[in-house]
């Protein structure tokens, strides 16, 4: 029993050197793939409990498992959707398969790297078909309130590479001198015009035209006082706004506005809030805030000299721009560029975090689901709790180390080659044993 139990040892042992040598293998032949994390073949020994004065070899236990929490070198790329992780969690992630599936059913797997780019139909996927998911941003770039415990809002990054967009208006400040002279007696009370381009909810050039009319005193002197009417271009003409603006002659105060007042019984506009120089007009698409300056202030409206003169009108809004570029920045927001300068977000991307990460199940492409080993996942915003951040134009190396595997490649052919010999001896002595009778 005792001969036995060696050859039945030295089987286990080839065996278990055997199993020792495929993960190293498999180590080395993916020394250059990113974000393929080392396999690992644990020895553990039987014991089998003999009578007093015998022993028998129990033999040798082997246990693989995948190193998954043990992070490669960040290597730099130029994609922008070459995304790695930088520190703890998961990309989230499903296969080119459910893409084709009609039922909206997206698996969940989880990645720490991938070289993402728009397909034929702007899905952001590796060439092997591992395909990038994140929540879908509102129109207005806001990203709703997604449950934290389930993929169920998750979906694949869609780029569409055609896409257009625009910004409406919604603030305006304006900058304008007003000669003083114009409202001096004897002056000839002319209008003067000025019009304001603004972008509709279409990314549609719009005006509002403002004209400023001069009150004339019927003696002597200066009266100050200007009526500022607007009208909108897209409602027709449509009066939206209309306001008395008196400004101060005062020494240290000339020129700047004193009031801004409306007619008590049917105001147009907004009120005025002396504070800050703000009202509020409404044009065809919605509601603008236009900004003359406060009360005292200096800037905004002024009433100097003999020029009328725009001295500064900034106002934000777009018009229609295409798209030329997407990132994802640290925080997992996917944000595109546009060629009139404008960026929004149309993705978030979340970091997976669990508590087992090596327990999860390996799948082809360096992608994995979740086990009960692995534990119950959180999604949490990249770089917030105790998840990482997310890093573009850059993918996650190999794990293996290769001086370290083929320094064990060397101790796996000894010991495989030992047990072998263990065998060869045994069997030698079971010949001997069949010889005692001859």
């Amino acid at each position: 029993m005792t001969i036995s139990s060696s050859l039945n040892a030295g089987v286990a042992g080839l065996a278990a050197n055997a199993s020792r040598l495929a993960t190293i293998a498999d180590n080395i032949a993916n020394s250059s793939t990113y974000g393929y994390k080392r396999a690992e073949a644990d020895f553990s020994s039987l014991v089998i409990e003999g009578g007093q004065g015998t022993y028998s070899a129990g033999g040798v236990r082997v246990t693989t498992q995948r190193l998954i929490d043990q992070p490669g070198a960040l290597a730099t790329s130029n994609n922008a959707t070459d995304l790695a992780v930088r520190g703890r969690g998961f990309l989230p992630v499903t296969t080119e398969s459910s893409l084709l599936n009609s039922s909206g059913d997206f698996p969940l797997y989880l990645a720490t790297t991938g070289s993402f780019r728009t397909d034929e139909d702007g899905f952001l996927r590796t060439s092997s078909g591992v395909t990038l998911m994140g929540w879908p941003a509102d129109p207005d770039g806001t990203i709703p309130t997604y449950p934290r415990d389930t993929g169920d809002g998750l979906e694949p990054v869609q780029i569409n590479v055609n896409q257009f967009t625009s910004e409406p208006t919604t603030r305006i400040a304006l900058g304008v001198n007003l000669p003083a002279t114009e409202t001096e007696f004897g002056a000839t009370g002319d209008a003067l015009e000025l019009s304001v381009e603004y972008f509709d909810n279409l990314g549609t050039s719009q005006s509002i035209n403002i004209e400023f009319t001069p009150t004339i005193p019927g003696a002597a002197g200066s009266s100050n006082e200007w009526t500022m009417v607007l009208t909108d271009s897209a409602s027709g003409g449509t009066v939206v706004g209309e306001y008395i603006v008196t400004f101060d002659e005062t020494r240290g105060s000339g020129g700047t506005i004193a009031s801004v007042t409306q007619d008590p019984t049917t105001p147009i506009g907004g009120a005025f809030v002396d504070a800050t120089g703000d009202f509020q007009i409404t044009v065809a698409g919605g509601t603008i805030d236009l900004n003359i300056g406060a009360l005292g202030a200096g800037t905004g409206l002024t009433q100097l000299s003999d020029s009328f003169a725009p001295t500064s009108i900034s106002k934000d809004g777009s018009p229609v721009g295409n798209l030329i570029s997407v990132e994802v920045d640290a925080n997992g927001f996917v944000r595109a560029n546009f060629d009139i300068g404008i960026t929004r977000t149309i993705y978030q991307i979340p970091l997976i975090d669990l508590p087992n990460p090596n327990g999860l199940i390996a799948e082809d492409n360096q992608i994995y689901r979740t086990s009960n080993d692995s534990g119950t996942f959180f999604l949490w915003d990249a770089a917030d709790g105790p998840t990482g951040d997310i890093v573009g134009y850059a993918l996650e190396e190999s794990a293996t180390d290769v001086a370290g595997e083929l320094t064990q490649l060397i101790q796996t052919q000894r010991a495989y080659s030992s047990n072998a010999k263990v065998i060869q001896t045994v069997d030698e002595m079971l010949q001997e044993t069949t010889n005692i009778k001859r």
